[in-house]
């Protein structure tokens, strides 16, 4: 890491949920999905659901990582005008209210080097992100991006996984900022569910090894399985779930039905409420 100490609100979050001895929401959703406006209006409504901290979706043609869901999502959101661009617009919507509730665009590196990374990251923190997640951009190629995140108080944060074996692993935490995000499954995301105790395990072996904070994602679905993994993780992240709901609630030609926005809400309400009741 970088001699300079990166300290925003993603930070302090995290030294909030420590105090109140917690784990905290993590909650993604996608920029764009299933209209500008929609989604804007759900990014809005999610901290006061309980969510901690926001994953925001920048909707890209290519994204390998992700599994049906978010694919879905992805193609809305580009259908209906949804780009970089586009992301950073819904952001700054979201920041005319909330200042305090930290936002990581997560993604993949190509819009971001086709906009330039020395643009990017002026442009994303001048509209309020705290971080970004960078999926298919490797450890030994994030020092071109890193350089200028840091400029302008960003982290980049990085995936682990079941398979980042010993030998890996410093070559990822030479980079990591924000907090680490640990894959609990292999595969995509939105398919199997993830194990506990397997999960318990990988997370006291990172920390034996980082003093970042560590969110558990992919696989995480319902109430029950976020209360189960709050007990292990210091943040539990949903996603693919999340955007199903909202997809359950799309016409045929993929515009909100009424009540959509607020039926996605109240799913999210559930898993906060399962969060949050477990004390450390």
């Amino acid at each position: 890491m970088s001699d300079v100490t990166v300290m925003n609100r993603l930070s302090a979050r995290f030294a909030e949920l420590k105090a109140e001895k917690r784990a905290g929401l993590v909650v993604y959703t996608m920029a764009n999905d299933p209209s500008y406006e929609d989604g804007v209006a759900l990014l809005k409504s999610l901290p006061a659901a309980g969510v901690d901290i926001i994953e925001l979706g920048m909707p890209f043609s290519d994204p390998m990582a992700d599994g049906p869901a978010i694919q879905a999502a992805g193609l809305r959101a580009l259908a209906s005008g949804g780009s970089l661009d586009r992301t950073l617009d819904a952001l700054r919507a979201f920041r005319e209210d909330d200042k305090s509730t930290p936002v990581v665009l997560m993604g993949y590196y190509n819009p971001i080097y086709s906009k330039g990374v020395a643009k990017f990251a002026a442009l994303a923190s001048a509209a309020g992100a705290d971080g970004l997640i960078i999926v298919d951009l490797p450890p030994e190629e994030a020092p071109e991006l890193t350089v200028h995140l840091r400029d302008h108080g960003l982290h980049l944060i990085f995936l682990t996984a079941p398979t980042t074996d010993e030998t890996r692993l410093p070559t990822v935490l030479e980079q990591a900022g924000g907090f680490l995000y640990y894959v609990s499954i292999t595969g995509v995301t939105g398919t199997a569910s993830a194990n506990v105790a397997v999960v318990e395990q990988a997370v006291a072996r990172l920390r034996e090894k980082t003093d970042l904070p560590i969110a558990v994602g992919f696989g995480i679905k319902t109430p029950a399985q976020c209360a189960e993994m709050a007990q292990v993780a210091d943040a539990v992240v949903v996603g693919s779930a999340v955007v199903q709901k909202l997809a359950d609630g799309l016409t045929d030609d993929g515009s909100a039905k009424p009540g959509a926005i607020d039926a996605v809400v109240d799913f999210v309400r559930g898993l906060g409420d399962a969060v949050h009741a477990v004390q450390k």
